[in-house]
């Protein structure tokens, strides 16, 4: 795979799974009463801490996995099953509870700064970005995908934060019909990205 390829592919893969734009309705959800300089610094410091997770998480995992006696093509596996969860649910215009729970979204709305938790972690970061930032650090070849990889990791979180500042501002682009055929089409893209890191997995048992 050129680095061109790998490149397209991470950032497609991360941009899809943490999926911003189905996390504006939830973050508006949860800052009903906070100014809109407040909703863009809780969604600047929530797009940063997600890309130090996940740049974390991707650098680290072949370690803890080492650490747990866990096999790549086993994770693999985990990880596909858990992407292809979410992809069911964005199929049906729902927000998967992989992402968080509708008790973690109510619980937001009572705290002062929702910014960490649960904005970041498990909105944003959560077991499905932290599985596919493992994969995607697992299928880099050479320091230069690896490279690639991180500059993807802060491209997607930098879009994320730049549509969740638009949102803070204004809401009127919001449309749901528009919003469930995005988020539709994202599953469909997403279903295949599981479905090719399932591939990959048994193709690397099978070795």
């Amino acid at each position: 795979m050129s680095l061109a390829e790998y490149t397209l592919l991470a950032f497609s893969s991360l941009f899809v799974i943490i999926d911003p734009v189905a996390t504006v309705p939830a973050f508006l959800a949860m800052t009903p009463t906070d100014s809109v300089e407040q909703r863009i610094r809780m969604a600047r410091l929530a797009c940063c801490v997600t890309a130090g997770v996940l740049i974390a998480f991707s650098s680290a995992g072949k370690w803890i996995f080492k650490f747990l006696g866990i096999t790549m093509p086993a994770f693999q596996l985990a990880a596909s099953i858990v992407l292809m969860l979410v992809a069911l649910d964005m199929l049906r215009a729902q927000r998967s509870r992989v992402h968080e729970t509708s008790e973690e979204t109510a619980a937001g709305a009572e705290k002062t700064d929702i910014a960490i938790a649960p904005l970041a972690i498990p909105m944003l970061a959560g077991p499905g970005a932290i599985s596919t930032a493992i994969l995607l650090h697992n299928q880099a070849v050479g320091v230069p995908q690896h490279i690639a990889l991180y500059l993807v990791i802060m491209a997607v979180s930098l879009a994320s934060y730049l549509i969740l500042r638009v949102s803070a501002r204004t809401t009127k682009w919001l449309s749901p019909i528009a919003l469930n055929i995005v988020t539709r089409v994202m599953g469909l893209l997403l279903a295949a990205v599981a479905i090719q890191f399932m591939l990959n997995g048994i193709r690397e048992f099978q070795r």
